[in-house]
């Protein structure tokens, strides 16, 4: 068995057939001629319109009812433990049902509960522990939903067509990034923060809708065992992959510092450096149209050389934090954050369709499970440990500390053969009136 996966992990050999310009474009497009996928993006970017209003409506629907930033601390907090002590559960069910029903349910719960908020909020009813609840139900929700969304893609498109389906998702989610903020304020000031959380209960019974109507070709393999043994197996099938759990402890080491440098750090570096919010949310800006630079070039572009891509991505990510640290011009910072973002959308990208292609789609679930519960356990401790250390080591030390650490963490799984020889399989030479003949099969 263990030989079995060694050989499956093993790097693919073979040379990588040329495709003409016109052929990329036409593949890159082709997995949109594939009606679940359709459906499955259609719904997911309705989703992510909602998402990206939302969290500036329960900031302010927090301020509306008399919270204060502990308050607000806690509503966010409340998504976040769900998530993390129910993440492997989901992973289970969503290897063990249809990932389709298993996201309908996970939309239907989220929608409920901020339909639910939404009323409290515009009756003038609403408390604080009223939105904590409504929180931590979405972040419940939201540990069944993450495992099925990854796995589903597997389920509806055929391997020649998974890295264009995945980039389109990041194109879509990235795109929202950018309007979505803006739009949430305009909600909030025009009909108030209640019916910005409105919107968003909206879209995710849309969303809903939109997901049952996918129908996937062949049922989930069921699994016989008991859960405990299911949450075993994929445990022993995560661990036994050394290059899969090395780079999770890597995603480990860089998300909370990335996420306190940049998230947390950042907004104090604008106020107290750069002038205000305003300079501030202009890097921001750099930042989001990398991520939608980096989809698209990801779209028409599928390195092979995974594990340098994945790495250099990540690695790009302490290129804003150095700039910081070493209070470089506005313009400059504005550049270096859209690198950062170019970097982590081709790496997020390419990342996806290797584990795809790697993993079993029986397992695919609780390996998405136990790798996303890696990625975000270390957070809450970078948060806390944040303000702590700017305080005795100084702002810019601090993020330029940041900035050593991501870059340390990107090298040295390097030093890992298995890590450097990761590559995805060549694809079989084919015209672009193939690739749109495979779509049009799967329709």
């Amino acid at each position: 068995m263990r030989k079995a996966r060694r050989l499956h992990d093993r790097s693919p050999a073979g040379p990588v057939p040329r495709i003409s310009w016109t052929g990329r474009v036409r593949e890159a497009g082709a997995p949109l001629a594939i009606r679940p996928y359709r459906l499955h993006f259609t719904a997911r970017l309705l989703s992510w319109t909602g998402s990206a209003v939302a969290p500036i409506g329960l900031a302010f629907a927090v301020l509306q009812i008399g919270g204060g930033p502990g308050a607000l601390g806690a509503v966010l907090a409340a998504s976040v433990v769900p998530q993390i002590l129910l993440l492997l559960v989901g992973g289970v069910v969503a290897d063990r049902l249809s990932r389709a029903r298993v996201m309908v349910w996970s939309n239907i719960v989220c929608a409920v509960a901020e339909a639910a908020a939404v009323l409290l909020l515009v009756s003038g009813t609403a408390q604080v522990w009223h939105l904590v609840a409504m929180s931590a139900v979405c972040g419940a929700a939201g540990a069944f939903f993450t495992p099925a969304a990854g796995g589903i893609v597997v389920e509806v498109v055929p391997a020649e067509l998974r890295h264009a389906a995945n980039a389109l998702l990041k194109i879509g989610q990235n795109t929202v990034k950018v309007a979505g903020p803006a739009l949430g304020g305009v909600l909030v000031a025009v009909v108030g923060p209640g019916w910005a959380l409105g919107w968003d209960a909206l879209t995710f019974a849309a969303s809903a809708l939109l997901f049952s109507r996918i129908s996937l070709k062949a049922k989930t393999v069921k699994v016989r065992t008991g859960f405990t043994s299911d949450l075993r197996e994929g445990w022993d099938d995560f661990r036994s992959r050394r290059w899969l759990w090395v780079m999770v402890c890597q995603a480990a080491v860089i998300v909370p510092v990335w996420l306190v440098g940049y998230q947390l750090l950042g907004p104090v570096y604008g106020q107290q450096v750069l002038g205000g919010a305003a300079p501030w949310g202009v890097v921001v800006s750099g930042f989001t149209a990398g991520l939608v630079a980096g989809a698209a070039l990801a779209l028409m572009w599928k390195p092979r050389q995974v594990g340098l891509v994945v790495c250099a991505g990540t690695g790009s990510m302490a290129v804003p934090l150095a700039a910081m640290a070493a209070a470089v011009p506005l313009p400059v910072l504005v550049i270096a954050t859209a690198v950062a973002g170019t970097g982590l959308a081709v790496s997020m990208t390419v990342w996806a369709s290797l584990v795809q292609e790697r993993i079993p789609a029986d397992r695919l679930g609780r390996t998405l499970s136990y790798s996303t519960l890696g990625q975000i356990l270390p957070v809450p401790f970078g948060y806390l440990l944040a303000g702590p250390a700017s305080h005795l080591f100084g702002l810019r030390t601090t993020l330029a500390s940041g900035a050593l650490i991501i870059t340390a963490a990107a090298l040295v799984p390097l030093a890992i053969a298995q890590v450097r020889g990761l590559c995805l399989a060549p694809e079989a030479t084919k015209d672009a009136d193939g690739v749109a003949a495979a779509a049009r099969a799967e329709r």
